[in-house]
């Protein structure tokens, strides 16, 4: 189906800017798209007021340490399930604030506490270490679980574009490394194949998206080879089963769309629940303007939910 009306002009504009310039550093790029990111899509969201429990912790990972966000709707009562959150920004952008809205509505949805990890970045960190430090935040929760009054045996993992792929890498690496279990993924617009940078066209509309993966696979990957790597290109592992329940969705505008869509399929294949989702006439990223789309927003968010609860229950 189309783009939705209200969606349009910013698609349209999206779609035909160039935000490329080589005169600037990549922390300046960095702080300029931060700062478009919070200037668009955070002001086009409908704000989430913030929960009883808002704070930042430190921990050690390889090589350094890492901030988590703790969110809790509730003083501390009896344990809750965990939701562990990984923020889109193509591995190299994205800070913990613009996860806030997100987080606070699981965290007040689902009746959980929300972890959301400040993994480091690329390029000054390349691949495997975001997927690295993902992995260490969740060894880290499920061990403090008791002080963090959560309940270790309910930990899901989930995210949006970058951050649906380090989630899935997640469940990953816990499967091939006995770590701890967890019991769905919610993959949201994911990446899930560094080796491809197809376009999405739709000749009907004579409309060409780009996917932007030279620019940011070459940020975040080493080499060529990388890419190939199943916790850099999930989609690429050979072997997909016992991994957690699975909620993937995509978006009809979005040139991640076939490879979301596939990973679900090789996931069924091998086995794996899953529920997958494409939210026709809308983009990458678009689900969060609920402002613009308040009954499609509030659907995609009830998704969420429903899915979070049937497996942290």
């Amino acid at each position: 189906m189309p783009i939705l009306p209200p969606l349009k002009p910013m698609f349209d504009a999206m779609n035909s800017a160039d935000m490329a310039d080589t005169n600037q550093t990549i922390a300046e790029r960095r702080v300029m798209m931060d700062t478009m990111v919070e200037q668009s899509f955070t002001q086009l969201q409908i704000p989430q007021a913030p929960l009883a429990e808002e704070r930042d912790v430190q921990i050690p990972v390889a090589g350094g340490e890492i901030a988590l966000r703790i969110y809790r709707a509730a003083p501390n009562g009896k344990s809750k399930p965990c939701h562990l959150y990984f923020h889109g920004g193509g591995f190299w952008m994205g800070t913990l604030a613009q996860g806030d809205s997100a987080c606070r509505a699981i965290a007040h949805g689902a009746d959980c506490v929300v972890v959301s990890v400040d993994y480091r970045l690329a390029p000054e960190y390349k691949f495997p270490t975001a997927a690295e430090d993902a992995y260490a935040a969740l060894l880290w929760v499920t061990e403090h679980s008791a002080a963090l009054n959560i309940d270790a045996s309910k930990i899901s993992v989930g995210g949006g574009s970058a951050g649906g792929n380090l989630a899935a890498a997640v469940a990953l690496m816990a499967r091939d490394r006995s770590g701890p279990k967890i019991v769905s993924q919610l993959l949201e617009i994911p990446v899930t194949d560094l080796s491809s940078d197809k376009l999405l066209e739709f000749p009907e509309e004579d409309l060409t998206v780009a996917s932007g993966k030279t620019q940011y696979g070459g940020l975040y990957l080493s080499t060529s080879v990388d890419a190939s790597n199943p916790y850099a290109s999930p989609l690429l592992a050979d072997d997909l089963s016992n991994l957690p329940p699975a909620l993937i969705m995509t978006a009809e505008y979005d040139p991640l769309q076939p490879e979301g869509e596939k990973y679900a399929q090789r996931l069924q294949q091998a086995g794996v629940e899953v529920e997958y989702k494409c939210w026709e006439g809308q983009f990458h990223g678009s689900q969060a303007l609920s402002a613009l789309i308040p009954a499609e927003a509030a659907e995609y968010s009830a998704k969420i939910i429903q899915v979070l609860r049937k497996y942290q229950n």
